[in-house]
């Protein structure tokens, strides 16, 4: 997300920040929900209201500037913050390379969790891949420069900067691990509820009552769990690229049946259990929480 340059304070990977108050972390988390459910929800009803599809004016305005919520939510957080003369978290205001190193690894493995669910889903009798909808897809986008750019604004770089990049942190000052992800995954599919009532959306597609719906929303709580493995190893611009990989690679192999949603689910909930498990945090969670612990927004 974007940051400020200015009032950076050296820390190093081993130090941790003075604690945030618990108040503070509490009155941070209630207000990022507050402006990412308020603006997404605001817009997205507006759309609902507006009819029509969101792929189309004047819908479509409001239904992507919805997305946007919890971008907007971190930046008003990081504002709040910048007045308290707090400083920016270095790694945020400074790529290392060692952290970037990680990053193509974990986008890899996000992938190959989607890629390998599917191949299992049609081992077990499921549909077969087929890469005919995709090249339909990225026709419609543009071309694949066009479709890879919109995969990657809406959704892991509209989102992430807030969900991982300002909730977890905060969540985690007061909460494990494996209890975050299931509190912000469970919040993440309430986030999503009204794209159900968007035409042309892929949640209004799949059907709130749906299999196919109801796996959607289960989904939120594994991918919560990869993303912020992805985040506690390399910050935010990791979890964006996890997201990323999985929506891409789903929309490529053009999932949609619950065999495959419900393989999906399963393969994901084994990696980011196996990662959640296996690994130590990047910084403590009250240092995490301040804003300015190595591995944080």
């Amino acid at each position: 997300m974007p940051t400020s340059t200015s009032a950076e304070s050296p820390t190093s990977p081993t130090s941790f920040a003075t604690p945030a108050p618990p108040d503070r972390c509490r009155s941070d988390l209630i207000l990022f929900m507050a402006i990412a459910f308020g603006v997404s929800w605001a817009s997205w009803f507006t759309a609902i209201g507006l009819g029509g599809s969101a792929t189309q004016a004047p819908t479509a305005l409001p239904y992507l500037f919805g997305a946007f919520g919890p971008l907007i939510g971190a930046l008003v957080i990081r504002v709040r913050h910048g007045r308290r003369g707090e400083p920016a978290p270095e790694h945020v205001v400074r790529f290392r390379r060692t952290t970037l190193f990680r990053v193509p690894p974990l986008l890899a493995l996000a992938s190959a969790t989607v890629l390998s669910a599917a191949l299992l889903a049609h081992a077990a009798g499921g549909p077969a891949l087929s890469w005919e909808d995709a090249k339909e897809g990225m026709r419609d986008a543009g071309g694949p420069a066009a479709f890879l750019i919109s995969m990657v604004i809406s959704g892991p770089l509209s989102e992430e900067p807030g969900w991982r990049g300002t909730a977890y942190p905060r969540m985690r000052a007061s909460m494990g691990r494996f209890q975050v992800g299931l509190v912000l995954g469970v919040l993440w599919a309430v986030w999503h509820l009204p794209l159900f009532f968007i035409d042309g959306t892929v949640q209004n597609e799949l059907g709130l009552k749906s299999p196919s719906g109801v796996l959607f929303a289960v989904s939120t709580i594994p991918m919560a769990m990869l993303t912020a493995c992805a985040y506690e190893r390399a910050g935010v611009v990791a979890s964006i690229a996890v997201h990323f990989a999985v929506n891409t690679t789903m929309v490529l192999l053009d999932v949609k049946t619950p065999v495959t949603q419900a393989m999906i689910i399963g393969v994901q909930t084994i990696v980011a259990t196996l990662l959640l498990t296996t690994s130590r945090p990047t910084s403590h969670p009250t240092a995490l929480a301040t804003g300015d612990g190595p591995g944080v927004r």
